[in-house]
């Protein structure tokens, strides 16, 4: 008999650290994936040395930062083989992004079990949950990260709603850049704290909206 083995996915620090002090999945392995995929650029190369160049130079780390941050927590999911994977994660865009990620890694990595997805609100209290196969998400990572296209068939719901979100959310004409250049004279600060409230759907965090704030000004001196 073949032990079953495994690994909980979890969205980022907040989520782990939450959970850790909540005990819940107690004595379960849980890691964070502390990444924001959905902003900035990446390779077709997952985790690879090229991977880790361009999203050391998003976030404005060092290649070496970055794979402290991102790349260590991963390690048991990267070198140990799992026949159980729970991915925790948000339905916003952000994590979405996050999720195509990892399963098209499980993909690529030719994963054959199946996989749970389940989604948290707010609280990180699970709201709905899916059962998936790795299959076919490479292909989606590359056309939407990549290519910036919108593939024919996602699966699950809020894996679809997210990569809509993620292909419109930098446009000239996007309800964000649009609010944002509406409200030039307000402060940085204020309008991003704005923006946090007003655009949930969108989960992206202050550091990225100082960056998207900042641009958008440049652009327009």
């Amino acid at each position: 008999m073949i032990r079953k083995r495994t690994i909980h996915i979890l969205n980022g620090l907040a989520m782990y650290n939450f959970y850790k002090k909540a005990k819940f999945l107690e004595q379960e392995l849980m890691v964070p994936f502390n990444e924001a995929m959905c902003y900035g650029n990446t390779s077709p190369n997952l985790f690879s040395e090229e991977f880790v160049q361009l999203r050391a130079k998003v976030h404005h780390v060092t290649p070496k930062q970055y794979t402290e941050h991102t790349l260590t927590p991963l390690q048991p999911f990267f070198s140990e083989k799992f026949t159980h994977i729970v991915l925790w994660f948000d339905a916003d865009m952000f994590c979405q992004i996050n999720i195509l990620t990892i399963l098209a890694w499980l993909d690529k990595a030719e994963h054959i079990d199946a996989i749970e997805l389940y989604i948290v609100d707010d609280q990180f209290e699970p709201v709905s949950q899916y059962t998936l196969k790795a299959k076919g998400y490479y292909d989606i990572y590359k056309q939407v990260l990549i290519d910036k296209t919108m593939p024919e068939n996602i699966d699950p719901k809020p894996l679809k709603k997210g990569i809509e979100l993620y292909l419109n959310y930098l446009r000239k004409d996007s309800d964000l850049l649009q609010y944002i250049r509406k409200h030039r004279d307000v402060p940085e600060e204020e309008l991003m704290l704005a923006l946090l409230e007003k655009f949930k759907d969108y989960g992206l965090g202050d550091t990225q909206y100082f960056e998207i704030i900042k641009s958008q000004r440049q652009n327009h001196l």
